[in-house]
């Protein structure tokens, strides 16, 4: 199956075109432009590597959240238009999940943490072993310090602590034997990883019009007016 997967769940962006499991191409960006303006030159360039068109994909992929709200917004919109336009079926992926499998070489806890500021993170927690990728739990929001504590649990590994939200967390755990925090290379989400997360369990392969993003709470402008509509009471 030929799969071509986006991110722009936070302020990296990529995009990459597999073949099974094969990486046949990828570009990745993190200078801190508007997703609106890089994603979809970063497709076309993506393809003209691979030395494919569009018709030649099977189907689409996405990081479809947690993350930053616009970010998660573009990337979904992007690949919602793809498979209609195509008529090929399409995923979303945790972002989470897919920065996990940057770690399918290791025999480890992989926690994966995303900034949600004022103290908090998206955060979820996998087992690595001999390959294969494990989700020990749903994804949530937490304060660092609640994940910090947390996470002692796991101590008959080691724990490799990933995404942008990760130096935080790791102020708060190097204390911690087992832990350490990934190396800059592997520590973001991409969209090869998103590809190999939906080619895991390709049930989440489905028509355009089911694809949906993923937030996890409440965008700030919402939160702050429930909160005033809440004063007001």
């Amino acid at each position: 199956m030929k799969i071509l997967s986006i991110d722009s769940s936070a302020k990296t962006a990529s995009v990459a075109v597999t073949d099974g499991k094969k990486l046949v191409s990828e570009c990745f960006v993190n200078a801190g432009l508007t997703h609106s303006r890089t994603l979809m030159p970063m497709v076309d360039n993506a393809l003209t590597q691979a030395d494919m068109k569009i018709d030649d994909i099977d189907a689409f992929c996405v990081n479809a959240g947690p993350g930053s709200f616009t970010g998660i917004r573009i990337g979904v919109a992007a690949v919602k238009g793809l498979a209609l336009s195509s008529s090929k079926p399409c995923a979303g992926v945790s972002t989470l999940e897919a920065c996990s499998y940057n770690f399918t070489d290791e025999n480890a806890y992989i926690c994966v943490s995303m900034d949600a500021r004022c103290n908090q993170v998206y955060t979820a927690l996998f087992n690595v072993e001999n390959g294969t990728v494990t989700r020990l739990c749903d994804d949530y929001a937490v304060s660092v310090d609640s994940l910090a504590s947390e996470i002692r649990k796991y101590n008959d590994k080691p724990i490799i602590l990933a995404g942008d939200g990760a130096e935080i967390c790791f102020g708060l755990m190097k204390d911690i034997p087992n832990i350490k925090l990934a190396s800059e290379s592997r520590r973001y989400q991409r969209a090869y990883g998103a590809a190999l997360a939906a080619m895991a369990d390709e049930l989440r392969f489905a028509d355009s019009a089911l694809l949906a993003p993923v937030y996890l709470r409440l965008p700030q402008a919402e939160r702050e007016l429930k909160l005033k509509k809440e004063n007001l009471k």
